[in-house]
């Protein structure tokens, strides 16, 4: 019997359950009285959602993260440690890979010691076909379950994302506006935030009436093969008579690979290439030249869905989705 169960039986909010676990004064004397019936009825004991009784509460926040390898699951688990500790919560981290198998153990393995929250780092975890993501809505039934930078609806679940579409349309129209027009995509990930990015990019250039090329790279283990497979892909789009005026690339780390790339060809940047890339890394500062880049608000969504799930685990009410906008940082390569 879970906290879903009894919302059902009672036909009340997961919230509002959480809410009489809680001893909120913003649930009706009736709604509380029904909710605590069905309890006494079901014979269910609290455990996640008693943060506010004290009854078997972990004070614990189970955190998934695919690869702490990568530069921004890293920092953003570097992140949400710091905000949790503030807020007197200890933290239960999970490395779990990209393979579904994996992320399904690693959630039971969270949810089995009794953690009061899972925060899913990053949009990999949202499957592109829906019926494998009932292991997120099968945890959602026990636990709020908190999703960084991707959407995705269901009871119980709260998602904080950068609007990764509007951020890369903006960048994409920046470069055609300072009259760019061979404009290459380079990206490394179809997750949900990948998508986007690559939507938002491919529909500012049809706004404009231009061509669309995108290069994939895939995503290595060792960071250095990825910034080799960026340069190998625009040195052989460029031998093939292809001209390039522009590089948007989805992360830092390709960024630096075009930047190999413009620097070995013997061309100029910005003058002849320009370069764009995401997520405002250290690797945007520490390139030769400086690295303009689109900063997706790491930092800020951290703090927000910490926020959160501390507020939904209060019983307050907290809206299932927050989102912020995306900044372009200008630096020597625009």
């Amino acid at each position: 019997m879970t906290i879903y169960d009894i919302s059902q039986k009672a036909g009340v909010s997961i919230a509002t359950v959480s809410r009489v676990l809680n001893g909120s004064e913003k649930v009706s004397p009736k709604t509380r009285q029904k909710v605590l019936a069905v309890m006494e009825e079901c014979s269910y004991t609290p455990n996640a959602f008693a943060r506010g009784l004290g009854l078997n509460t972990s004070n614990t926040i189970g955190i998934m993260c695919a690869d702490s390898s990568d530069l921004y699951l890293a920092k953003a688990v570097y992140y949400l440690e710091q905000f949790l500790r503030e807020k007197g919560y200890d933290s239960i981290l999970s490395c779990c890979g990209y393979e579904l198998e994996n992320k399904i153990n690693s959630i039971n393995l969270l949810l089995s010691k009794k953690v009061d929250s899972i925060i899913l780092v990053g949009s990999n975890f949202i499957e592109p076909r829906d019926e494998d993501n009932a292991y997120i809505r099968e945890a959602a039934k026990q636990c709020p379950i908190m999703i960084l930078n991707a959407d995705y609806v269901n009871d119980n679940i709260y998602c904080c994302l950068c609007d990764d579409y509007h951020a890369t349309y903006s960048a994409t129209e920046s470069l055609i506006k300072n009259g760019r027009r061979k404009i290459v995509y380079i990206y490394n990930s179809t997750s949900y935030s990948g998508s986007k990015k690559l939507a938002g990019y491919v529909d500012a250039m049809k706004a404009h009436d231009l061509e669309a090329v995108t290069e994939f790279v895939s995503k290595q283990y060792e960071t250095s093969a990825e910034v080799l497979e960026t340069f190998e892909d625009l040195q052989k789009l460029y031998s093939n008579g292809n001209k390039i005026d522009a590089v948007l690339a989805s992360e830092d780390l390709l960024a630096a690979g075009a930047i190999k790339f413009i620097m070995r060809t013997g061309l100029r940047c910005p003058e002849d290439v320009a370069v764009i890339g995401y997520n405002n890394s250290i690797l945007s500062v520490s390139s030769e030249p400086e690295i303009t880049s689109i900063d997706n608000r790491l930092e800020l969504l951290c703090k927000q869905l910490v926020s959160n799930v501390v507020n939904v685990l209060d019983g307050s009410e907290v809206p299932t989705k927050t989102i912020f906008s995306g900044l372009l940082v200008k630096r020597q390569t625009t």
